[in-house]
C-alpha cells in the first residue's frame, strides 16, 4: 500500500515538472485536430449564386463572340475569292488592249465585234460583282483619297487642282465597307516651269 502511494507521487511530481512550453505545444496540437468551421446556409448560397454570375457573364461573352465571327464570316467569307476574281476584269481589259493596237486587226469588222463581245462580259462581270456588294471605285477626276487611291504617277496638267486624279491604271473595288483593293492612279501636278514663266510675267507686267 505504501509502494503505491510513492508511486503516485512520483507521477504526481513528474507532471507538476513538465515545462510550460511543453504544455502549450500539447494544447497547441489539439486545436489543430479540430475541424474548420462548417459555412453558413446563407454564405453557401451566396458562394454558388457568385459562381453563377460569373459563368452566365463567361456564355454571353462567348456568345457574343461567336455572332460576331458568323456575321464576319458570312459578310465576307468571299474576300479572298472576291479579290482572286478581279484579275478576270484585269485580264479581260489587257485583252483588249492588245486587239486595239494589233495593226492587222485595225478598222476591221472582226476586232470591232470582239470588242463588243469583251464589253458584254465586262459589263456581266460587274454586275454579278455589284449583286454580291463588290462595288467598283470612282476614280476620275477625284481628289486623291489615300483610303482608297494609290498614287502611281504625276502628270503635269495646269487645269486641273494639284493632286487630281486624270488616269486611272487599274480600278479598284470595296466590298461592303472594305477596301478589296485600291485604285492605280496617276494624278496631276503644275508645270513648274509655266508655273515660273507665269509668275515672271505677272511681274514684268506690273513694272510696266
Amino acid at each position: 500500500m505504501e509502494k503505491e502511494q510513492n508511486q503516485n507521487l512520483e507521477d504526481k511530481d513528474n507532471t507538476e515538472a513538465m515545462p510550460e512550453t511543453t504544455i502549450q505545444d500539447t494544447k497547441d496540437k489539439q486545436e489543430i485536430k479540430e475541424e474548420p468551421k462548417e459555412k453558413s446556409f446563407e454564405e453557401k448560397i451566396l458562394e454558388l449564386e457568385d459562381k453563377l454570375a460569373r459563368t452566365f457573364a463567361e456564355m454571353e461573352n462567348q456568345r457574343r463572340r461567336f455572332e460576331k465571327e458568323k456575321d464576319e464570316a458570312f459578310e465576307y467569307g468571299g474576300f479572298s475569292f472576291a479579290k482572286e476574281a478581279l484579275g478576270l476584269l484585269d485580264n479581260l481589259e489587257r485583252s483588249k488592249q492588245i486587239l486595239k493596237n494589233d495593226e492587222t486587226l485595225k478598222n476591221t469588222d472582226a476586232l470591232k465585234k470582239t470588242l463588243e463581245h469583251f464589253d458584254i462580259i465586262n459589263k456581266d462581270m460587274i454586275s454579278i460583282f455589284s449583286k454580291n456588294n463588290i462595288k467598283p471605285i470612282d476614280s476620275l477626276n477625284k481628289k486623291l483619297d489615300p483610303n482608297l487611291h494609290q498614287a502611281m504617277m504625276e502628270i503635269e496638267d495646269n487645269n486641273k487642282e494639284p493632286g487630281t486624279i486624270v488616269q486611272e491604271i487599274q480600278k479598284g473595288f470595296t466590298i461592303k465597307d472594305r477596301l478589296l483593293r485600291p485604285s492605280l492612279v496617276g494624278v496631276s501636278k503644275k508645270n513648274e516651269n509655266k508655273s515660273e514663266k507665269n509668275v515672271e510675267n505677272n511681274e514684268d507686267s506690273d513694272n510696266k
